[in-house]
């Protein structure tokens, strides 16, 4: 499952929801959304724009953690 790391990237660099949603242009809710829930689906657009404001690689916002559940279906 991939996960955003969002929250902990904007908390790291002191940028507040409020200031990461105007630098962004992301809105607000979609962003207090996004933080609350680090596994929702959010757009590449809405990705690149938080890693522009942020000042990071957009790779540097998400993580893969492997589901342990489809790890042992595999043969």
């Amino acid at each position: 499952m991939i996960y955003l790391k969002i929250k902990e990237v904007a908390e790291a660099k002191g940028m507040s929801q409020g200031k990461l949603s105007r630098a962004a242009d992301v809105d607000p809710k979609t962003l207090r959304d996004i933080f609350r829930d680090p596994g929702r689906s959010i757009t590449t657009e809405t990705l690149n724009r938080l890693a522009g404001a942020l000042g990071v690689d957009a790779r540097e916002l998400i993580d893969y953690v492997p589901d342990d559940n489809k790890k042992e279906a595999l043969p």
